[in-house]
């Protein structure tokens, strides 16, 4: 009799654990972008995944925070948000938040952070130090 009360609470806990990148790696550090498609992304930007479900960071001109759920290795952003003041990197910031919205999978290694996806697009990111 225990165990079938024990159970609903088990299937609770499994429901609310972590499955995106942050319980594989990314979470507790700031990565900063290193290139876009093998590009060298020449203006600061760093990325974050601060609880669960969110992340965050700072583009060359505007804070920016997004809602994450999809399942590691996927990677799907929802409800994406940024400041809007100006700065001379607007163009830069463009593309780094175009390229990040077209993320679809991602993969941690070490002090490295690849986000993909099917048309070949790559960003790459590397742990703070």
């Amino acid at each position: 009799m225990r165990t079938l009360l024990i159970l609903p609470f088990l299937a609770l806990l499994q429901c609310s654990s972590d499955e995106t990148i942050a319980a594989y790696g990314a979470a507790g550090l700031s990565w900063e972008l290193q290139s876009i498609d093998a590009d060298r992304f020449s203006v600061p930007v760093t990325l974050t995944f601060p609880e669960t479900g969110r992340i965050a960071g700072q583009a060359p001109c505007n804070a920016y925070r997004a809602a994450l759920d999809a399942p590691y290795p996927w990677f799907e952003l929802k409800a994406f948000g940024a400041d809007t003041a100006e700065c001379p990197h607007l163009v830069e910031e463009g593309t780094y938040f175009a390229a990040l919205l077209s993320m679809t999978q991602s993969e941690v290694s070490g002090n490295t952070l690849i986000l993909r996806n099917d048309a070949g697009n790559e960003m790459v990111f590397t742990a703070a130090e």
